[in-house]
């Protein structure tokens, strides 16, 4: 009994770490409003094919799920707007829809996530009401059937939902849905379920781009936006529209929900007032949102956290009412040709960093300094925020370490706002600092005070006498993904000799 009861520590222990490596994960929205689209099987094989592992349907279309058995593609599917009623009603439905159109097919079909109901705040048809009893019901269902914990049970919501989104530590979600929003967000934190968000910076720019650059917009941008309550500086609209929504969440005392991003791309055609929508943009968004969501670097107020995202959409879907953008939001066109290249590993990413300094081996060395230009207001803010939200390490600057000489907010900054820009890929964006940043071919190094460059892990061997601080995130991440490895070395005699006892 007890050998038993060890080998059955040792392996949940071991199958509980190997579970905190899963990090950022990328999926693919797969409408089906169009003519012509190929037939689910053919799906599959292209969904396999650009090595997509998410996918979410809108509804629990039998062909399709029938498509993905044995895939290892994990689904999202959905329950329709038009179908909350029923759900809502009477428990007997949920647990004859989850007996009769999903059961069947899992586990062969992977199955993680239902949505209840999809934007239903944006619905003229005051569905709102339906959405938490539909969502407890299918739940329930789950529940009796042991898959509870397998998967999750969430809806959608638009940006909508909030009634105020800037500055991100503003966010606010609109009182005219708290009867809704109240107990969705209890069943949620109860439940470990996400907070499912559709977001589109296109809209943002499109609708007024006075105030919003389109740079911003497509994670180009080469300055911040400076949030003036908190001091968070915003390079990109994607990470200042989920921050909005984590500010309105804890407003509202709920800080242990999730945010997932279950829609968001960008329009490679358009009406002739939708100049921003082309295949060029597209494809430099879309690029830009994997690079930045695989990299787990989180967004300025949650730095780290994982954020699991679904690109909108799979294919063109030329039903769709509204402006020609709505139907032009495609990955592919409906005989499977790609309207435009995309890398889901990332690594298309067009490189944003300054190539005009080389060393002898080739590669690009350039600094990041502060300015001399630069207010000392200015400077301390930059100082601030790099020790702190930024993760700098900035003990080689404290009193009796190699850079804390000379003892000026100038030089201090400076060495701040350089490691900063090489821990975070030496791009411009990096360096902006609000202006206050300035890229140098020179080192600015001196003495036994050594300025890091792109791919260090210390600041250098001569700054290592610096009191030790807390590790950035991306360290964590390599601790974490180390740690499984290490337990399975060592757990795995353990787990042998128990077997043939």
């Amino acid at each position: 009994m007890a050998r038993g009861f060890e080998l059955f520590f040792s392996i949940s222990l071991l199958l509980a770490l190997l579970g905190l490596c899963k990090g950022s994960t990328i999926g693919v929205c797969y409408g089906r409003n169009a003519d012509d689209l190929p037939t689910p099987d053919k799906v599959a094989q292209l969904v396999k094919q650009h090595d997509i592992k998410y996918l979410r349907i809108y509804d629990s279309n039998i062909q399709v799920l029938k498509a993905f058995a044995n895939t290892g593609v994990e689904l999202m599917i959905g329950i329709p707007n038009s179908d909350l009623l029923p759900f809502a009603q009477f428990q007997s439905n949920a647990d004859s829809w989850l007996k009769n159109s999903i059961l069947p097919y899992y586990p062969a079909t992977k199955i993680t996530y239902i949505t209840v109901g999809a934007e239903v705040t944006e619905s003229s048809d005051n569905s709102s009401s339906l959405v938490v009893p539909a969502m407890q019901n299918v739940f329930t269902a789950l529940k009796k059937a042991g898959l509870h914990k397998r998967i999750k049970v969430s809806s959608t919501h638009s940006l909508g939902v909030l009634s105020r989104s800037f500055p991100p530590s503003a966010g606010a979600f609109n009182s005219s849905h708290a009867h809704f929003l109240k107990p969705l967000l209890e069943f949620l934190a109860d439940n470990q379920s996400p907070f499912m968000i559709d977001i589109y910076p296109y809209y943002a720019y499109r609708d007024s781009p006075n105030n919003v650059s389109l740079d911003y917009a497509l994670f180009q941008s080469s300055s911040e936006v400076i949030d003036p309550n908190t001091g968070l500086l915003y390079t990109n609209m994607f990470d200042a529209q989920i921050d909005s929504i984590y500010f309105a969440l804890m407003a509202l005392n709920f800080r242990t929900i999730k945010i997932m991003v279950t829609e968001t791309g960008w329009p490679s055609k358009g009406s002739p007032k939708e100049k921003a929508a082309t295949p060029d943009n597209a494809q430099i968004y879309d690029t830009n949102l994997i690079r930045h969501v695989i990299n787990d670097s989180g967004t300025p107020a949650k730095r780290g956290e994982e954020l699991d995202v679904y690109i909108f959409s799979l294919f063109n879907e030329n039903r769709k009412p509204g402006l020609e953008s709505e139907r032009n939001w495609g990955l592919f066109y409906p005989d499977q040709t790609s309207v435009y290249n995309l890398d889901f590993s990332g690594k298309g990413v067009v490189d944003m960093t300054d190539s005009n300094v080389t060393s002898l081996n080739g590669t690009t060395t350039t600094w990041c300094i502060a300015s001399t230009k630069a207010s000392e207001a200015n400077l301390q803010n930059a100082l601030d925020w790099a020790c702190g939200p930024g993760n700098v390490d900035c003990s080689a600057i404290q009193p009796s370490q190699p850079c804390y000489e000379p003892d000026t907010l100038l030089s201090h900054a400076s060495f701040a706002i350089n490691s900063y820009y090489q821990q975070n890929g030496a791009t411009d964006i990096a360096c902006s600092f609000g202006g206050n940043g300035v890229k140098v071919d020179k080192n600015p190094s001196y003495d036994n005070c050594v300025y890091m460059t792109t791919g260090a892990n210390k600041t250098a061997a001569t700054n290592t006498t610096a009191i030790s601080s807390t590790p950035s995130s991306s360290t964590q991440n390599e601790a974490i993904a180390w740690v499984p490895s290490f337990l399975l070395m060592t757990l795995l005699p353990t787990l042998l000799t128990l077997k043939n006892l």
